[in-house]
């Protein structure tokens, strides 16, 4: 009932309907008298017991239950909504990392953040369209295409290497910064005429936590075995798998196999179609998984006793 108001022109449940009596005012019997007086109890004790019952339920609304168990947060299918989103941004965990540990996250395109256990972070192919949210300490950069490079990174950027050099000279990249190693091994590319420009792309090799981990940029052609020499022993390789603009894939799937990494990525592809018509073409050789998350923890006892391609989501 609102602030304790009877609504007019209803009767409270516990109103008595009046009654006729059969007897002259003033002349009632002693019986009927003992009636009024039990029933007059009675109402008075079912009322008091309506209070202290709507009390009792306003008091429960107004206390919290008790915290479920942990058991139960984990287990009980209805209370599934109570864990945090599996889809989480990869810039919104700060979990520390181990000494052997790094992590991957795919932005999109070709871009990657990496990410060692002194927190050095690295975008791959840093380009004026596809950014990670944290600004990096090194951005790598290939010149194929205006969405592998920019004219103007980040002025808070500390390294920014070039994967190609001036007049077709090869780039010469070897950067150590705090618990990270980078350095490169150039390779050529098609222009937009069919010839070829020489070392203008970079296969960017970083060693982090005693994994050596390689990005392929726009590669364009297969690997001779000089180039497989310099580039060394691989863990974990992002290729990039469009099927044109880049190497064909007939093309890349050899490079894949000459590289022999436990953990491939690929990257540089543009709708399912072009994604799924590599994965058909690889699960011919390797395992195939699809991540639901764009970030990967990875360490050396962590890799793949066979060979493995995983798919990140990204754009």
């Amino acid at each position: 009932m609102a602030n304790g108001r009877r609504p007019s022109g209803r009767r409270s449940s516990f109103e008595r309907e009046p009654v006729a009596s059969a007897t002259k005012p003033c002349q009632i019997s002693r019986g009927s008298v003992a009636r009024v007086v039990l029933m007059h109890h009675a109402s008075s004790i079912l009322a008091a017991a309506v209070v202290v019952a709507t009390a009792t339920l306003a008091k429960a609304q107004d206390t919290a239950p008790p915290a479920p168990k942990p058991e139960m947060m984990q287990s009980c299918p209805g209370l599934v909504a109570a864990r945090p989103p599996f889809l989480q941004n990869a810039t919104l965990r700060l979990a520390a990392l181990e000494r052997d540990q790094a992590r991957l996250t795919y932005v999109g395109h070709s871009t990657f953040l990496i990410e060692s256990p002194q927190l050095v972070r690295i975008a791959t192919d840093y380009n004026d369209y596809v950014r990670p949210s944290l600004l990096p300490d090194i951005a790598t950069m290939n010149h194929a295409h205006s969405t592998h490079y920019t004219l103007a990174p980040d002025p808070g950027i500390k390294y920014v290497l070039h994967g190609w050099a001036d007049d077709q000279r090869p780039a010469r990249v070897d950067l150590q910064y705090k618990d990270v190693r980078v350095r490169n091994v150039p390779t050529n590319i098609r222009t937009f005429e069919g010839g070829t420009e020489r070392h203008g792309n970079s296969i960017f090799i970083f060693e982090i936590a005693n994994l050596c981990i390689v990005h392929l940029g726009h590669l364009h052609h297969t690997l001779t075995q000089q180039q497989l020499n310099e580039i060394g022993r691989v863990d974990i390789v992002m290729v990039p798998v469009d099927g044109s603009y880049t190497l064909d894939l007939d093309g890349m799937v050899e490079v894949l196999h000459a590289l022999k990494a436990p953990l491939m990525i690929p990257m540089h592809y543009f709708s399912a179609y072009t994604l799924d018509r590599f994965l058909q073409r690889v699960r011919q050789d390797w395992e195939v998984e699809v991540a639901q998350v764009p970030s990967l923890v990875v360490s050396k006892t962590s890799l793949p006793a066979k060979p493995k391609v995983i798919v990140l989501p990204g754009h």
